[in-house]
């Protein structure tokens, strides 16, 4: 599921900043080119307002192939739209016809088909899988002022085993739960495991003006491969973290 259902007002626009062009096509469809490149890849789903419909339709017409992708309408925070697509994939989830689901945000463009790959692989054989990378000026303290964990960045996508998604999600709308992003809730609800991956300091997030010319000067450079999608593996930090140990990418 991509989740295109923000504003981004800090980009300077009035335009959601996931339809802002970015080399020649929209932001969003260029995470759909991504996931769709890794053949377990299905179903896509995009989460979208209302307000913007014609202009996702008609962008979906024009720069992305075939099959069809399905429209949802998100809801009012990232957990609520997850939640919302959840509900749509419900029906092939509990006929055990979908394995995995992964959740990215629309507002980075540049999580390549490498990284969509691990995260899906690492969710199939473990239950779950975050990219993280090193947040190396912070560190978390006791109460004594001593180090304790690792701080980590932590991006998208994220994958998990699609049937305790679900179920952790049934769960926290019973409660009333929203969790900063999916991991929180899934490890709340859930037995499951959540592994870290190696994050990519390329996979910005579009959140102010300047990311976009950022992210534009990366995909114009030889690191990445238009063609095949794949990025090179020198970018990609490698780190070894047995369970998540950062708060969630907020969406």
């Amino acid at each position: 599921m991509i989740l295109a259902a923000g504003e981004g007002r800090r980009t300077g626009h009035h335009t959601n900043k996931v339809l802002l062009p970015l080399a020649g096509r929209r932001v969003f469809t260029w995470s759909i080119r991504w996931a769709r490149l890794v053949p377990e890849v299905t179903r896509t789903l995009v989460l979208i307002r209302e307000q913007d419909r014609d202009l996702v339709t008609r962008t979906i017409d024009r720069e992305v192939g075939p099959p069809d992708i399905e429209i949802v309408i998100g809801g009012n925070s990232r957990h609520g739209s997850e939640w919302e697509a959840l509900q749509v994939l419900a029906p092939a989830i509990e006929a055990g016809e979908i394995d995995v689901v992964a959740i990215h945000d629309a507002a980075r463009p540049l999580a390549g088909s490498d990284m969509w790959a691990e995260v899906i692989d690492t969710a199939a054989r473990f239950g779950g899988a975050i990219p993280a990378n090193d947040h190396k000026h912070l560190i978390s303290l006791d109460e004594r002022g001593s180090p304790t964990e690792r701080v980590v960045a932590v991006q998208t996508p994220q994958a998990f085993s699609a049937r305790p998604l679900l179920d952790a999600y049934r769960r926290a709308q019973v409660e009333g739960f929203v969790g900063t992003d999916t991991a929180s809730c899934i490890e709340r609800y859930s037995a499951t495991s959540v592994t870290c991956v190696p994050g990519d300091e390329g996979n910005i997030k579009i959140t102010f003006p300047d990311d976009l010319f950022v992210a534009e000067r990366l995909l114009a450079t030889a690191r990445w491969d238009l063609s095949g999608g794949r990025e090179p593996t020198h970018r990609r930090s490698r780190m070894h973290l047995p369970r998540r140990s950062a708060e969630g990418d907020p969406g």
